[in-house]
């Protein structure tokens, strides 16, 4: 019945489809940050899974990025902090 009444253009369209969206695409970059990080450094504790989650998209991207970087926890940490405070 939706289908019906709106077009699926008006329905990308809308702030409501957009935010479902967005936040389709921050919970996926999350998981592939944290997948990612797992893979570099093993279990990590739970304030650095926060931070992580706290994270933007834009950061988030830029977390992957940096991981080839780093060598130890204490690099994820400091890049964390980094973040915390732009």
């Amino acid at each position: 019945m939706i289908r019906q009444l709106l077009s699926e253009d008006m329905m990308q369209e809308s702030v409501i489809y957009q935010d479902i969206l967005q936040k389709g695409k921050q919970q996926e970059a999350f998981s592939l940050s944290m997948s990612l990080v797992k893979e570099r450094f093993g279990d990590i504790d739970e304030s650095i899974y926060q931070k992580v989650q706290s994270l933007k998209i834009e950061q988030l991207e830029a977390l992957c990025r940096s991981l080839l970087r780093m060598s130890e926890m204490n690099d994820l940490v400091a890049w964390l902090e980094q973040q915390q405070s732009s």
